[in-house]
């Protein structure tokens, strides 16, 4: 196989990458060269993705038998129709690594494929959808955005040569947005750690190699199709999930779990001040039955974990990135909402 990776330098393409690479497989990688590692065996092109002069030249580099594309996450859909018409000549297939943001139900809604998603043309730009609340808001401009993605895919390159991957949230060794590494040096420094809502609450997360094999997985196999990429539903919980950050960085806190209803009086940012804590029903409950039936495998939560700590004190630091800065709770409120909640009510 001779794949092209779109992005292919850090977390989740530098995990397609390696994926890749282990199997044998030659590897061009396209990206603009600033950030991240080339590593050995990879023939690297570098360009921008919103240049029509680029794109060209990349595609005169093929062909390929598939392209992954890895660094969509903040490209508004016309660039992402602008590449996939460019390379629709030069490759196979499409396998385009999308999130379960596009659907209209999430996260309030449990969700399976074939759920209805978002709006958001093929062909839209980056100001289509934007929420004054921002980045995420309550799921419109980003969902817009990546359905919009997904959309130029198919207008692309059309069912039969596309495949649409939707995972939740990606951790591992590499994440640069900063949920685990957060939760992992908060567990470090010990004390009484505000443990958000419920121990027993269900999560999804997913590890990066995970997504990463299963991507170079289906870029083998002819034809296309979407899948939800998650951990299976009630697999793992918030509490576990903590209980293993507290373990692998030397037990020195104790969780203290504090009711949703009191983080939500005192105004705490879900989702990013207390990282993966949001109490929308649907947000943990995404059905990737399909994905498991096409050979998709989710190793054990606890192993994620403890990598990435270990990544961490092997002193690798993840690619700078300004969405890692909205993460984590501020120490000084953390104690004010702890001793709050040990407050008769």
């Amino acid at each position: 196989m001779d794949i092209l990776v779109i992005g292919g330098g850090w977390f989740l393409g530098k995990a397609v990458v390696e994926e890749a690479l282990g199997r044998g497989w030659s590897v061009t990688t396209f990206n603009r060269g600033r950030s991240g590692v080339v590593l050995p065996g990879v023939r690297q092109v570098t360009g921008d993705r919103t240049s029509v002069e680029d794109l060209k030249r990349l595609a005169e580099q093929g062909p390929w038998d598939a392209v992954i594309d890895t660094s969509a996450a903040e490209q508004p859909p016309k660039v992402v129709l602008a590449g996939a018409r460019a390379l629709e000549g030069a490759t196979e297939r499409y396998v385009y690594i999308s999130t379960v943001s596009v659907y209209a139900g999430w996260p309030d809604s449990p969700l399976v494929v074939g759920d209805p998603l978002m709006d958001g043309p093929a062909d839209a730009g980056s100001e289509y959808g934007r929420d004054p609340e921002g980045w995420l808001g309550p799921n419109l401009y980003y969902g817009r955005q990546k359905a919009g993605g997904e959309r130029a895919v198919l207008a692309a390159f059309g069912e039969q040569r596309s495949w649409l991957l939707r995972p939740g949230v990606i951790l591992g060794p590499g994440e640069y947005v900063g949920r685990l590494p957060w939760w992992l040096r908060r567990a470090e420094r010990g004390g009484q750690i505000l443990a958000p809502g419920s121990v027993g609450k269900g999560i999804q997360p997913v590890d990066v190699r995970d997504i990463a094999h299963f991507a170079v997985e289906v870029a083998e196999r002819p034809g296309g199709g979407v899948h939800n990429v998650t951990a299976p539903i009630g697999r793992d919980t918030m509490g576990s999930f903590l209980e293993t950050c507290v373990e692998v960085t030397g037990r020195r806190g104790e969780l203290r779990w504090v009711p949703d209803g009191l983080l939500l009086d005192h105004g705490v940012r879900q989702w990013t001040e207390l990282p993966l804590w949001r109490t929308n029903e649907g947000v943990w409950l995404v059905d990737s039955e399909s994905a498991y039936v096409a050979g998709f495998r989710c190793r054990p939560l606890e192993e994620t974990v403890r990598d990435t700590w270990e990544w961490l004190q092997a002193g690798n630091v993840p690619v700078p990135h300004p969405r890692a800065a909205a993460h984590g709770i501020d120490a000084q409120r953390e104690r004010e909402i702890l001793a709050a909640a040990a407050l008769p009510r």
